[in-house]
């Protein structure tokens, strides 16, 4: 028996909510950002400049945008208490299951819940920028038996989470290529991590809780955890001459291909062609990854069997070989995309917040009816 609408698995193609925050074309190969391309934004502005377009909906002035970021440089540091709760996390967990736990510990901290206080809101904002990846650098040094390397307030935002990770400054080029992948990775419409943060949004909790379930949701090998999945599957392939009998092997076995296809995108991803220039300008002043010349070669294989069929790369394809690049473990690649996506997580937040009305979809039902009860000591 049915409710009488039509039920679409995954909820696909059926609009969750109106939103001015981002918009994608994928059919065009087009995102942007409060209408403005991403192309131009990944030339031209800065994260935290984006995180503000994105939150409050409109680009900084010059005094707005210092006072965003001296805000956000201010509350960098993590309390005593959260770093002796996080040294207590076994060495063998998930950075990402280590940063849900420590986001949802903000809450008891920050506690106070004033929804309707623009300057609450603020400094939710801020401390969530400002402290996830302290976080996630404080957590990778900690498994590894090692103190947390302190902020340095000399250094930008994108910078600081580098020299954070290795307590060395890194080069320019370095910081403007990963402050690039933050500002590609900050926001995509209603993906299953933002839904998860909306849906969480709605039931009017604290922002701390709204974006630990946005964690939860996006570390999933099908949502972020994707281009931790495709080094392996690099590593896997081992050489150019492997390619095509791993594809051929994949077609075959009706495996998918890790960093290929989108749900909304049926060229190739926008953000995966921005991320691959910036491969490559990192190979450059570095060398080149050995994985690169096979990750050119499944993409041309993949093109070539599945094309036709809108499957090129995603954003995921690339990102991992830059983090790799950049010195990052790869099990740091999805809490790398968390640091990002907090800007888009927020956004959908405080919009929410604008227009609440608590999540609550129907179903349709598939069981039995009037079954009849039978007791315990009679069933077989």
């Amino acid at each position: 028996m049915t409710t009488g609408c039509e039920f679409k698995p995954g909820l696909e193609g059926i609009p969750a909510a109106q939103s001015s925050i981002s918009f994608v074309d994928g059919k065009n190969g087009i995102l942007e950002y409060r209408g403005i391309p991403i192309q131009e934004l990944a030339e031209k502005s800065s994260f935290l400049e984006v995180a503000y377009l994105l939150i409050w909906g409109e680009l900084p002035t010059y005094q707005e945008l210092e006072d965003f970021k001296n805000d956000i440089l201010y509350h960098r540091r993590i309390k005593y208490r959260i770093r002796d709760m996080m040294k207590c996390f076994p060495e063998t967990g998930h950075p990402m299951d280590s940063l849900q736990t420590s986001a949802a510990a903000l809450g008891l901290f920050y506690s106070r819940r004033a929804l309707d206080d623009p300057e609450y809101i603020r400094h939710a904002v801020v401390r969530l920028l400002a402290k996830i990846p302290t976080m996630v650098a404080a957590a990778n040094s900690m498994r590894k038996g090692n103190d947390p390397v302190q902020p340095n307030d000399s250094l930008d935002y994108a910078a600081n989470f580098l020299y954070m990770m290795t307590e060395r400054r890194p080069y320019d080029l370095q910081a403007k290529i990963f402050d690039i992948c933050l500002m590609l990775h900050a926001e995509h419409t209603i993906n299953a991590s933002t839904f998860s943060a909306m849906v969480t949004a709605s039931t009017l909790t604290d922002p701390y809780a709204v974006i630990a379930s946005a964690v939860g949701t996006l570390a999933g090998p099908l949502h972020g955890g994707a281009n931790e999945e495709v080094l392996l599957m690099l590593e896997e392939i081992g050489s150019v001459e492997n390619v095509r009998g791993y594809v051929e092997t994949c077609v075959a076995n009706k495996q998918k291909i890790m960093g290929f296809g989108h749900r909304v995108y049926k060229v190739k991803d926008p953000r995966a062609v921005i991320l691959q220039r910036l491969a490559e300008e990192l190979f450059e002043l570095e060398g080149e990854d050995p994985y690169y010349k096979i990750a050119l070669e499944l993409e041309k294989i993949v093109e070539e069997k599945y094309g036709h069929k809108g499957i090129f790369a995603n954003v995921d394809f690339y990102s991992g070989l830059v983090y790799r690049k950049l010195g990052i473990p790869s099990d740091l690649f999805t809490p790398l995309f968390a640091i990002a996506r907090v800007a888009g997580w927020l956004a959908h937040w405080k919009e929410q917040l604008g227009v609440n009305r608590i999540f609550r979809p129907t179903q349709v039902y598939t069981g039995v009816h009037n079954q009849i009860y039978i007791p315990v000591e009679k069933r077989s």
